[in-house]
């Protein structure tokens, strides 16, 4: 069962033209650190930060086949997590984005592009897991 007592922390790397290149994601939780390997990082690779605004979690479980509860969960996280990320970054405000709950620590500007880290507090609330049936179906 997935627990909201974690703390996270996000790298993203974006180009010069605001194209996100990859991210590294890492959670704390339960005396162990689980990183993010949902395939979401390569799966927004190359999509302006628009584009990435625009997934919808639901649609990401699907497309992703992500069927397992923890899974969603770490899926779940990352996707908030870049969201929040992506928002703070380009100044945007959306009552679907949650700017509490990330942190961004530092912004560089170099050769090969942009890096936001960040810290993540936990959710204030979880994600609808999607049953085994549904999160296989692609619509």
């Amino acid at each position: 069962m997935p627990c909201n007592d974690s703390s996270s922390s996000m790298s993203i790397r974006l180009d010069h033209c605001d194209r996100l290149v990859k991210f590294d994601y890492a959670k704390i939780t339960c005396g162990r650190e689980i990183n993010g390997d949902t395939k979401y990082s390569q799966y927004c690779q190359g999509k302006n930060l628009e584009e990435v605004l625009e997934i919808r979690f639901t649609d990401l479980v699907r497309t992703l086949n992500v069927s397992d509860e923890e899974s969603q969960f770490i899926l779940y996280l990352e996707w908030d997590a870049v969201r929040s990320a992506i928002a703070q970054y380009l100044g945007l405000e959306s009552e679907e984005i949650d700017r509490d709950r990330c942190r961004i620590s530092s912004i560089e500007y170099g050769e090969e592009g942009v890096e936001i880290n960040q810290v993540i507090l936990p959710p204030k609330s979880l994600p609808k897991i999607l049953p085994c049936n549904l999160a296989s179906q692609n619509n």
